[in-house]
């Protein structure tokens, strides 16, 4: 049986995650932003939360695990590369762990880059995948605490999943991205039709996310940075992808 999926939005930016198994009744929250923000979807659902499944140790994804755990008795689950910076949790995982949520298997991406110890989790049999703050629609997250070459690779270890995988993100920055991609790819027309797409969405106070591989390796310039058009537009027609990328996040961070 398919996976029941509630997204609601938390904080200033944020949002929140559940994923519902309807015959074991257990409940997931893909990080914990706000615990008020989680127990309210909860009660909107009528679902009870077992575990917090956690992609990064950033207060703004983990805030609401302690109290979460005390309310509900959640097991949290995270990356065990950073497992001294999550609070309160109970399992660690790391790199090619598969974690067994209710028989639904949740393969562990490690995606170094905005933090040391991200990781993200893909559901083949249900084709979602929860990137955290390393893929946004049309972004990337800053590069806090790994290196640019670290989440390039990052990157391509999603862009591998395949085309139909869709993606969840912490954060509603698609507007922004969006104006920034046009000033590097402006030629691309399936970029300028998802504008489109994001202007409506967004005047009718609707998400932007999730996202699908496909359509990020179509309009995402941090995924086109081997295209001829995109490395013309950063001056670097010959340089490595790698190369490319780095000089499109870095010019994404000075970008108003």
């Amino acid at each position: 049986m398919a996976l029941a999926i509630f997204q609601f939005p938390c904080l200033s930016d944020n949002y929140g995650v559940l994923i519902h198994d309807e015959a074991s009744g257990r409940t997931a929250s893909i990080d914990a932003p706000d615990a008020a923000a989680v127990q309210a979807a909860l009660a909107e659902t009528g679902w009870t939360l077992t575990e917090i499944l956690t992609t990064h140790h950033h207060a703004d994804h983990t805030d609401g695990n302690l109290a979460l755990k005390e309310a509900t008795g959640c097991t949290i689950v995270g990356p065990s590369y950073e497992a001294d910076k999550i609070p309160g949790i109970d399992q660690k995982l790391s790199e090619g762990d598969v974690y067994d949520f209710a028989g639904h298997p949740v393969h562990v991406i490690w995606t170094p880059g905005h933090t040391l110890g991200h990781i993200a989790y893909f559901l083949p049999e249900d084709g979602i995948a929860f990137a955290g703050d390393t893929m946004f629609a049309l972004g990337c997250g800053r590069v806090f605490e790994g290196t640019l070459p670290q989440m390039w690779q990052s990157l391509q270890k999603l862009a591998a999943l395949p085309d139909e995988t869709i993606v969840y993100c912490g954060h509603e920055y698609t507007e922004s991205n969006f104006r920034f991609a046009v000033t590097i790819d402006g030629g691309n027309a399936a970029l300028l039709a998802r504008g489109e797409e994001i202007r409506k969405l967004r005047a009718e106070g609707k998400p932007t996310v999730p996202t699908t591989i496909a359509a990020e390796k179509a309009t995402s310039p941090y995924l086109r940075a081997d295209d001829a058009a995109v490395r013309a537009a950063m001056k670097l027609p010959d340089a490595p992808a790698a190369d490319v990328f780095a000089a499109i996040r870095t010019a994404k961070d000075n970008f108003k």
